[in-house]
């Protein structure tokens, strides 16, 4: 255009600064900036915005708040000042954008749905849900909550806040939903670990005809694998495949994900195999099945074959495979990665990964190496990573160095029942009774009371849910009538574990009875045919007492029995445990 003797003018420059933000060029866009300079366009409106927008896109914001500063015209137009704070809000530079939107209040310049749509997404963390319930305010105030855009964005800000109970509200008083809508509800129930909401949302959904799309679909397969949900995930699978989605690389990795941790990694492995190009995801996916499943050997070789196609791991694979060596065992291999991971990739370690390795070191009884690598975290140690190191002291029974931990892990998580419970574990097994009745108080002291332990197998396309303890169940008569039959095979076969104090401290601190697990396995023998697989996904970690039951039961029935607990999944067949005991 320039070559042929036009010259651009208030129409050509917004395309072309829109191009410039496009393509991440700002020396082309400042190039730009001089063109609208010398032809006269910078009062221009639209030349303004565009201009604003292209230097916030290219993450040159001082540039942009110059552009709208020297500008007189810029103070009276909404345009900019949307422009401008729509350009903090992708910069996250939160103090800014609500120091100018009180600017653009106390210019008297009006509100519209655009400046919402900017201003709301700074709302990124918990620490601003009191604006981001301003703004909603002021939404109401100005007669754009009726908006659908503005509704969805703000039933985002609410999940990205942690307040999915607001979102829900709002959610729920939204006279229209488009799938936008149905995505942003279903995406923070997922976000947010609330799995079973996830599946009643998306049931309403499908009844009220909308059609769901991948982005609905990933977040419903997450769900589907915190809860091992198989039935549903398999439902889900079909919808996918009637719906042309087979092909979406994102659906493809959830499914992996979904059925490894639903207990069928062969599925998920066919999955894997199966698809013509694999990305980071797909391979962190798969490593992290086999590494949950107890199969660290394949974890690591699949590891080294994603290093062998050329495909670089990030944080998150490294988490993966570290995770697969401190499950199987493997030890050394562990620590390699560790070391490789900043030497060979420049990945600096997070807490997550000195969580792992922590784990690894404990795991294999080299309890004091553990401890020195806390103290030369490069990283502020977290909650997590205290906590690997007192769970290998209950496995090591180190009574000292378990204190320490502990004080050191409800620092961070104060309320985490687990850890409590943990220590009692240890202290019984010691025989410090003093010990117990220390964490008792400090239990009662801050009002803290145990997660219930529950079990849940699929029968029949039924979820049947039991609570430790449970005889609600229609047929708790011939459940429990099951396990006092198989105890009684146990003990006349000098299999019982009256040693093993973990389960009756349990009980006693928590005031709980039978394992859920247990129960649920029982439901499974009672209902299904012999032969077949049972399969149980229960919250808490199962503890020594049901680990060892549950393998003298597989040998006993000759079946193979399949817990998921809160860690990893435990294979029992003919008396033995996948996991080889090193849990």
């Amino acid at each position: 255009m320039l070559a042929s003797g036009d010259s651009p003018n208030a129409f050509t420059f917004p395309f072309a600064f829109k191009s410039c933000a496009s393509l991440s060029l700002p020396l082309a866009g400042s190039q730009l900036h001089g063109h609208v300079i010398k032809t006269g366009c910078e009062p221009e409106p639209f030349v303004q915005t565009s201009l604003i927008s292209m230097y916030c896109k290219c993450s040159t914001i001082a540039s942009a708040r110059k552009v709208f500063d020297e500008n007189h015209h810029s103070r009276n137009l909404a345009v900019c000042y949307n422009a401008l704070i729509a350009g903090y809000s992708l910069n996250s530079r939160f103090s800014d954008a609500v120091l100018l939107f009180r600017q653009m209040r106390k210019e008297g310049v009006s509100v519209n749905a655009v400046t919402m749509l900017g201003l709301i997404p700074v709302c990124a963390g918990p620490i601003h849900l009191g604006f981001g319930t301003s703004l909603h305010a002021c939404s109401v105030r100005f007669g754009l909550d009726g908006d659908l855009s503005v509704g969805n964005c703000l039933l985002t800000m609410y999940v990205r806040c942690g307040s999915v109970d607001f979102a829900r509200k709002l959610f729920d008083g939204m006279p229209e939903k488009g799938l936008i809508t149905w995505n942003a509800m279903i995406s923070g129930y997922a976000q947010n670990g609330l799995a079973g909401h996830v599946l009643d949302l998306y049931r309403k959904m499908e009844f009220t005809g909308i059609v769901p799309d991948p982005v609905t679909l990933v977040g419903v397969l997450s769900s589907c694998a915190h809860l091992g949900a198989h039935a549903a995930g398999r439902e889900v699978e079909q919808r996918i495949e009637l719906s042309g989605f087979g092909f979406n690389p994102f659906l493809k990795n959830a499914l992996i994900n979904m059925y490894a941790r639903c207990g069928n990694l062969v599925k998920a492995r066919a999955i894997f195999d199966g698809m013509t190009e694999k990305n980071v995801i797909s391979w962190t996916a798969i490593i992290a099945g086999y590494g949950m499943h107890g199969q660290g050997e394949l974890a690591v070789q699949l590891f080294d074959e994603m290093i062998s196609s050329d495909e670089l791991p990030d944080g998150a694979a490294f988490v993966s495979v570290l995770s697969a060596c401190s499950h199987a065992g493997l030890t050394e291999k562990g620590l390699y990665y560790f070391t490789a991971m900043e030497r060979d990739y420049g990945l600096q370690p997070g807490p997550e990964h000195y969580s792992c390795v922590v784990d690894l070191l404990g795991r294999a009884g080299r309890l004091e190496e553990a401890r020195k690598l806390i103290g030369s975290m490069s990283v502020e140690p977290d909650g997590a990573v205290w906590g690997a190191l007192l769970g290998a002291c209950k496995i090591h029974r180190n009574v000292e160095l378990a204190e320490l931990a502990f004080e050191k892990v409800i620092e961070f998580e104060p309320t985490n029942i687990g850890y409590y419970v943990l220590l009692s574990n240890i202290f019984s097994e010691a025989g410090n009774m003093e010990g117990i009745l220390r964490v008792r108080v400090m239990m009662r002291e801050r009002k803290l009371k145990k997660e219930p332990g529950c079990s849940y197998v699929e029968y029949q396309g039924r979820i049947h849910l039991f609570l430790a303890g449970d005889r609600t169940h229609p047929q708790a008569q011939e459940i429990y009538h099951m396990l006092d039959g198989l105890e009684d095979i146990i003990k006349r076969r000098g299999g019982s574990n009256d040693n093993d104090q973990e389960s009756r401290n349990e009980e006693l601190i928590t005031g709980m009875g039978v394992h859920s697990e247990k129960l649920a396995i029982a439901f499974g023998l009672i209902n299904t045919e012999p032969g077949t697989e049972i399969t149980v996904i229960k919250n808490l970690r199962v503890c020594g007492d049901c680990h060892l039951f549950l393998k003298l039961v597989s040998e006993i029935v000759d079946r193979q029995l399949v817990v998921r607990d809160a860690t990893r999944f435990h294979h029992f067949k003919n008396g033995v445990c996948s996991c080889k005991d090193y849990w």
